[in-house]
């Protein structure tokens, strides 16, 4: 027999998951002791998923599509429409393979380095200033290494312009007014220059690498052997663009944690084993993204549930990381807790679940990583600084969360 789904009481909840933010359906998945109810959202009912099960059920590719999940809002701002994040079936599983080509050993290697050297330059530009906002000098930085490595020319911009347009887009993805229509402009200014550049190369007006996605997406060919349309190009080149700068949050968010645990810093002074167990407990631990979205594909029953074809259904990533049933005190940080993770593609779930290749699991995940340990890295190796009195709470309502200064250094000084 099919059950009745838990609900969410009340007539709409928009106003709530405003309010409440990342965890606003852990708290209804506490509540109603159910890891999957319904809940309305701007007068359309909506299902909630969280916990592994419903993680593994929500990237099952046959029962949810997401062609047409994301609202217009967030495409016209965050991911940009025709990318690969609205494609279902063989167009999906053949554009990520564009993004998946980027992320050879080699490639990633590339990454690392840049990244390497990103560092020792800004720090030593850091030594020379009274004080540092990290979140702000993270994202020049990685928009210095996101361009070098994509093959797009930054010195057309400027380091500090195009950090900001590129800041824009994943700021005020969700925001209303002023905000919003800033994140809007932004994108489509960044979208123009990129269009601009992609006809460039595809009439040899400029030379790019081959093995740089600039050059590779610009002559990437879709399944019918066609050449993307060159605004779809700007597209997912803005679509690795933009999350290399957003890892600026995790940066962030490390150095909070390097500042609120200092038995875990004594513990990565010993050695780099462990800055892989800091750098996902980081990632799992602070809020990132809220959740994800998809609409039932066709009408299927789970755990008793029915679930009918176009219904809206958002899965949990921040709770997914937090549930209770998945980790043992959730609510503590504890890098050891990763010595013994199995890998499962839907327990951490901080960029999205499932499988890279055929799945929608983020192509980005490794670079988010691999940038991370090596600034993780320097921070604790290969710089000093002090942290003056500032406010470093952060709202579980502000989409992304960060620290409210920013967090600021003072004093910083390089170490070879």
């Amino acid at each position: 027999m099919v059950k009745s789904m838990p609900k969410d009481k009340g007539l709409d909840h928009t106003l709530k998951i405003l309010s409440e933010g990342y965890p606003y359906i852990l708290n209804r998945r506490n509540t109603l002791q159910s890891n999957v109810f319904e809940t309305r959202l701007l007068g359309e009912r909506v299902i909630c998923l969280t916990g592994k099960e419903a993680a593994e059920l929500f990237y099952s590719n046959d029962k949810f599509r997401r062609s047409d999940a994301a609202p217009p809002r967030v495409k016209k701002t965050l991911f940009g429409e025709g990318g690969v994040q609205g494609l279902d079936g063989d167009a999906h599983h053949h554009r990520k393979g564009m993004f998946m080509s980027m992320m050879s050993k080699e490639s990633l290697q590339e990454i690392v380095e840049l990244t390497d050297v990103a560092w020792d330059k800004f720090t030593t530009k850091w030594e020379k200033m009274d004080s540092v906002k990290l979140y702000e000098e993270s994202k020049k930085l990685l928009t210095l290494v996101a361009c070098h490595w994509t093959g797009v020319p930054v010195k057309d911009r400027g380091v500090k312009e195009f950090s900001q347009e590129l800041g824009d887009m994943f700021e005020s993805a969700a925001s209303v007014g002023v905000a919003h229509y800033k994140s809007r402009r932004s994108r489509s200014n960044i979208e123009k220059w990129l269009i601009e550049l992609v006809e460039k190369v595809r009439n040899e007006e400029i030379q790019v690498e081959s093995h740089k996605a600039l050059y590779a997406f610009s002559t990437y060919r879709d399944l019918e052997g066609n050449l993307l349309d060159s605004k779809v190009v700007a597209v997912e080149l803005l679509n690795l663009l933009r999350p290399i700068v957003a890892i600026s949050v995790y940066i962030t968010f490390t150095a909070l944690a390097l500042h609120h645990y200092p038995k875990e810093v004594e513990k990565l002074k010993e050695g780099d084993s462990s800055l892989q167990l800091f750098i996902q407990e980081v990632r799992r631990y602070y809020p990132f993204f809220p959740f994800t979205s998809a609409r039932v594909n066709q009408d299927f029953e789970w755990q008793g549930y029915s679930f009918k074809e176009g219904t809206l259904t958002l899965l949990d990533l921040y709770g997914t990381n937090h549930h209770p049933e998945e980790w043992e005190n959730p609510d503590r940080f504890s890098p050891s807790r990763f010595a013994d993770w199995t890998g499962n593609p839907f327990d951490f779930i901080p960029q999205g679940g499932g499988e890279f290749d055929i799945g929608h699991r983020c192509a980005g995940e490794w670079i988010t990583i691999d940038i991370l340990k090596v600034s993780l890295k320097h921070m604790v190796h290969h710089m000093t600084y002090t942290v003056p009195d500032q406010d470093l709470d952060y709202s579980y309502s502000d989409i992304p969360s960060l620290p409210k200064s920013g967090f600021m250094m003072k004093n910083v000084r390089h170490v070879q």
